[in-house]
């Protein structure tokens, strides 16, 4: 969001110079109305557009670090949680509360104007209201409404009427209020106040050019004899205000543009272009800067069927024959790894999981040496100490003192209070991505970053299955707060550590395809400990596979699948509304809950009955199907019948 703001700033102040030097002083007056107005909106989208044939790639500096600092046994199973308190950011605040005040002065603007519409009396023509305002001399309008002074002489009041109109029928108050607008969600931004500035000169520009039209020496002694004063509204169209009326008389005396200077507006097609260039620029991503083509998809990178492996030493083999440099990226789900020539040998990295830093050679035939399931039997060692003395960077394990957490400072063992606290962040700040919910998508994420010689969070890595996990990754790393620098030998150094997390469905949620396969345990154990009542309903009950017609989630009515789109809502449901107690965090209580509940004849959710290792966790399953909506009811032999349903939901920390 940052970037993109700043970049709507920038083009708005490279097209406002381009109008203050070459347009503002041209009596195309129109002309420049829309350039105007066209650029700020421009300013808006540009960022947003990528055009191909424009794309290129931006190298990133890149540091190459060993598997030493990926940490790979420290993993964090997280699930979808809700946030247990408001999150906002200060900037969120900061911007809000602007937006809040600009909002109030547009009100206030508002007020002012209607208060002056009630205090003057109102006259309807066939283009115009006016308001006769009593005992001024002001003179302005507003959309079809001009407020005019009754002090204003009769000589004056034809051409001043005449003026006003103009801004009426070229609608110039939308123009005014379109930046008015602007000005609250740019409250920040100095160049949104600029631009309605000039919009507000070239609409008197405007008027005046057409009314001179009429007598323009008449129109000129109008503007160099009187000054007068009018409300301080920011939005309203003055016809006089002192800081214009220098500048309408210069442009009034000014002659007629010739056409052959509109060509100025070419320059336009250029620096759009430039824009556009800029904009389709992207990060060179060294995870990522493979072709499409160059990327096959296996079950296992682990554990190659025979016709994967075929495939994949084909490819290679292939590639290898070629004299110039290439890439090639093998991956599963979750793991990945990426093959890199540059001609004479192979160098191969994992992506994902477990980084490898090894080289394969190319034998006489043009084919890898070591091969077989990614298993390099050669490696070259890993030399910390060389980047340390290059980079001034230690590896967490090898560090002498290892950055604080805020809070560890009187802990004895400070690397275990940081590995702790880093795990609480990390569940404190975890959101799933709702559309990667949606989508299924799950994993593990590897993160790096580096506490820098400050304390400060820099140099944040991701690699991952998904943009979306990895981006929920990075935000929640950039929340940490600034640590106590690490040192080694007595200086303080920068120190990476990284935290692979996954992101599992099922660890807040359940597996859709075992729902309901341990009901008849479950109901056996469970039921017998119900009320009478409770022992009833579930007496006179149809299990949920048995029935004709089990019961409809809200939405699946029209499903072509509606036990699979029940069992896919029920999923959803549960992991939106999941929340990990934090008691049972804090204790480190985790394990499975299993859930069985009654959807009786009206659709209801009756009965909820919970078995668990604790009772937060039994407590929070409770709480989430209690949230259940009410369901259509199941049906079996054409009546509407009791459905138990059982649900095991897995509450898991690591």
């Amino acid at each position: 969001m940052i970037q993109y703001i700043l970049e709507c700033i920038a083009f708005q102040l490279v097209f406002l110079v381009i109008y203050d030097f070459f347009l503002k002083r041209e009596t195309f007056f129109q002309w420049n109305r829309f350039y105007l107005l066209s650029t700020f909106l421009l300013s808006l989208v540009l960022p947003f557009i990528k055009i191909e044939a424009f794309k290129t790639t931006v190298e990133q500096p890149y540091i190459e670090y060993g598997e030493e600092l990926w940490g790979v046994n420290n993993a964090l199973v997280v699930g979808v949680q809700e946030p247990t308190g408001i999150d906002i950011s200060w900037q969120m605040v900061l911007f809000v509360s602007g937006a809040l005040v600009a909002t109030l002065l547009l009100v206030y603007k508002l007020r002012q104007l209607y208060l002056l519409s009630t205090k003057g009396d109102r006259i309807s023509f066939k283009e115009f209201t006016q308001i006769l305002i009593p005992n001024s001399n002001m003179a302005f309008s507003f959309f079809k409404s001009i407020f005019i002074g009754d002090k204003v002489s009769k000589r004056d009041y034809t051409n001043i009427i005449a003026h006003e109109l103009v801004h009426i029928k070229q609608g110039h108050s939308w123009d005014l209020l379109f930046f008015e607008l602007m000005r609250i969600v740019g409250w920040f931004n100095p160049l949104v106040y600029v631009y309605q500035n000039r919009i507000s000169e070239l609409h008197e520009f405007i008027a005046d050019a057409k009314v001179a039209k009429r007598d323009k020496n008449e129109q000129y002694q109008l503007l160099l004899s009187q000054v007068f004063q009018t409300q301080n509204i920011s939005f309203i169209n003055h016809f006089f205000k002192s800081s214009l009326i220098k500048k309408r008389i210069v442009m009034l005396q000014k002659s007629q543009s010739k056409s052959v200077f509109k060509l100025k507006y070419l320059a336009l097609v250029p620096l759009v272009l430039g824009m556009l260039f800029y904009t389709s620029c992207e990060n060179d991503n060294k995870d990522d800067a493979i072709d499409n083509d160059n990327v096959i998809t296996v079950s296992s990178v682990d554990d190659l069927s025979e016709e994967e492996e075929t495939m994949v030493y084909t490819r290679l083999k292939s590639l290898a024959s070629s004299e110039e440099a290439w890439s090639l990226k093998v991956k599963d789900s979750e793991n990945s790894l990426k093959f890199e020539s540059t001609k004479d040998n192979v160098f191969v990295s994992g992506i994902n999981n477990e980084p490898i830093r090894a080289k394969m050679t190319i034998d006489n035939n043009g084919s890898p040496k070591y091969f077989k399931n990614f298993s390099p039997s050669a490696g070259e060692p890993y030399d910390w100490k060389k980047i340390y003395r290059e980079e001034n960077l230690v590896p967490f394990s090898y560090v002498d003192k290892v950055p604080v957490f805020p809070g560890c400072e009187g802990e004895a063992d400070v690397r275990a209070c940081f590995q702790q606290n880093i795990q609480k962040h990390i569940s404190k700040h975890f959101k799933y991505p709702e559309e990667a919910q949606r989508q299924g998508i799950q994993g593990r994420v590897s993160i790096m970053f580096t506490i820098d010689e400050d304390g400060s969070i820099v140099d944040i890595r991701k690699r991952g299955p998904h943009e979306l996990l990895e981006n929920e990754a990075v935000r929640i790393i950039e929340k940490l707060p600034r640590m106590t620098p690490g040192s080694y030998e007595g200086k303080i150094v920068k120190v990476p550590f990284s935290i692979p997390i996954s992101f599992r469905l099922e660890q807040a949620g359940f597996n859709p395809f075992s729902v309901d396969a341990n009901y008849v345990q479950m109901q056996q154990e469970q039921i017998a400990k119900l009320s009478t009542e409770a022992q009833m309903a579930y007496g006179n009950s149809v299990a949920f596979r048995n029935v004709d017609n089990p019961p409809v989630f809200p939405g699946c009515e029209n499903a072509d699948d509606i036990l699979d789109c029940f069992k896919k809502s029920m999923y959803r449901h549960i992991s939106k509304n999941f929340r990990y107690p934090e008691n049972a965090q804090e204790r480190g209580v985790q394990g499975r809950v299993s859930v069985i509940f009654l959807m009786d004849t009206s659709g209801n959710i009756t009965h909820i009955s919970t078995r668990g290792p604790d009772e937060s966790l039994e407590k929070e399953a409770r709480r989430i199907i209690a949230k259940l909506p009410q369901m259509i009811p199941g049906r079996h032999n054409g009546k509407q019948v009791n459905v138990p349903y059982a649900i095991p939901i897995t509450f898991r920390l690591r």
